[in-house]
């Protein structure tokens, strides 16, 4: 009899666990008291707003966003300034605001995104052991599917949102403040590859939607960056929403101003060529002369990359460094390093740069990237090379050199030859345009890729682009803040004696 008892009060305990739980779950879903009679909690605050409206007349909207502008041209022709321009124009008046190249741009969305998957796979075994429990509790089935699937709907829209939860932290302010950017400045906007159509879409996407106005360059006019046809449902969500807030302007100068510039101007010679004894006596001079201006120790450092990598330097002496081509081309390095690099020098070295070839075509194409950053940064680039600037991407004996941003296509069939085969049957004219570079995929994309590389370098010599490093490039900024933050404790402490 006992035994029987105890059953019975046991089976009296799970229903009452099943009754209460069912109670609480039901009184949850009741609409609560202050809400109007027979309407949602929606309707009841649209009603408030109304009576509102009565009172006080009503609420005023915000004015729509201007459009933004996309700027896109020739090699040098000015793009890149006139967007910088605007940016230091609105230093003072628009709080928020960003300005990023595009591989930087994607190298830290890349990392933003990263850190939300691994977030989310953090999550996952809680999220799967709330769905089990769930099922395994003593009361009604219907219930406990309705809470399972309200779990399996909560994690199906934080996957949909990644790309829009990503852009609301890509731009939060770096100081902490929880504002976003109010203008971004995006400079040489590309679609190289899927993930870039992918992430510009949905990150644009919920920036423009929100107000944020965009300022952008590139090469191509908006209906043209995507040649490859890649992933064409994402293109056009981005394609739509360019062509909505932002106005079109192509600056259509044929001329070149990095070269006009340093045609009509003294330049200091910072790129020597060919190697040989004499050119390598002036360029280990112009070393001497660096180190000894800025402290004279020369030292090994290492730097802090994106993703929690770090960089070993191998000479370096207060913001001046100085590396072989091989050591920052000839490895697995990225835009991450040479972002890393730029930022932490203002004055670089670079020596034993060679001709560029098909064979050696990743050097190249990791040597262009680097020639970004070191410029996008304002940072002073010493080199011992092979050859002259307007040789070294011409080929060798090896093969003509054009394709090396979008060589991931060299795959793809042109009629019934490989893309490679066809690259390797091209030949390079007096002009220095390859022949027949029109048929190929992206070869227009590529020969644009060597004349700005070739034009930035040409003006990393000019005098007026030397005379603004000592301003422009971060290192100096870093050291300007510094020195006015000692200034201005300097002041308070004498004022307060």
């Amino acid at each position: 009899m006992d035994e029987v008892e105890k059953q019975q009060n046991d089976k009296d305990w799970w229903k009452r666990l099943n009754n209460k739980i069912t109670e609480r779950w039901t009184n949850s879903r009741k609409r609560p008291e202050n809400v109007d009679p027979g309407v949602g909690k929606w309707v009841s605050y649209l009603k408030r707003e109304k009576k509102l409206d009565s009172l006080v007349g009503r609420r005023p909207t915000a004015p729509p966003a201007p459009k933004g502008l996309y700027i896109y041209g020739n090699v040098g022709s000015g793009k890149t300034m006139l967007m910088d321009m605007f940016y230091s124009a609105t230093e003072g008046i628009v709080k928020h605001r960003r300005r990023y190249h595009f591989h930087e741009a994607m190298l830290r969305i890349n990392e933003h995104m990263h850190k939300t998957w691994k977030k989310q796979m953090e999550e996952k075994p809680l999220q799967s052991g709330i769905s089990s429990w769930i099922m395994n509790l003593p009361f009604d089935t219907k219930a406990k599917e309705w809470l399972a699937a309200e779990e399996r709907y909560k994690k199906e829209v934080q996957m949909k949102h990644i790309l829009p939860d990503v852009a609301d932290k890509f731009f939060l302010d770096r100081e902490g403040e929880e504002k976003g950017a109010n203008i971004l400045c995006f400079d040489e906007i590309q679609t190289v590859d899927v993930f870039a159509i992918v992430a510009l879409s949905g990150i644009l996407s919920r920036l423009l939607s929100s107000g944020t106005i965009i300022v952008a360059t590139s090469n191509r006019a908006p209906k043209d960056l995507n040649e490859a046809n890649m992933v064409p449902e994402f293109f056009q969500n981005l394609l739509s929403n360019l062509e909505e807030h932002c106005e079109k302007v192509l600056v259509g100068s044929e001329i070149d101003y990095r070269r006009f510039i340093a045609q009509r101007s003294e330049n200091r010679v910072n790129y020597l060529w060919p190697i040989e004894r004499e050119t390598i006596n002036k360029f280990e001079k112009k070393w001497q002369d660096a180190t000894g201006r800025f402290g004279g120790k020369v030292i090994s450092n290492t730097i802090s990359v994106m993703f929690g990598r770090t960089l070993e330097v191998p000479e370096s002496c207060e913001g001046v460094a100085r590396f072989t081509f091989d050591y920052l081309c000839g490895r697995p390095l990225g835009a991450a390093d040479y972002i890393a690099v730029a930022e932490n020098y203002h004055t670089v070295f670079i020596s034993d740069i060679p001709m560029m070839s098909m064979r050696i075509r990743d050097k190249a194409r990791r040597f262009i990237t680097l020639i970004d950053e070191l410029y996008n940064h304002h940072s002073c680039l010493c080199c011992l090379a092979s050859s002259s600037i307007d040789e070294l991407f011409q080929g060798t004996e090896e093969g003509t050199l054009f394709d090396l941003e979008s060589f991931q296509f060299e795959t793809e069939a042109e009629g019934s030859k490989l893309r490679r085969d066809v690259l390797a049957e091209g030949n390079v004219g007096s002009g220095g345009t390859p022949v027949g570079i029109t048929s190929i995929l992206s070869g227009q994309e590529e020969l644009f890729t060597f004349q700005r590389a070739v034009s930035r370098l040409i003006e990393m010599q000019t005098q007026l682009y030397l005379d603004g490093v000592s301003n422009v490039h971060p290192y100096f900024q870093t050291q300007h803040k510094k020195f006015q933050k000692n200034r201005d404790n300097l002041l308070s402490e004498s004022s307060s004696v």
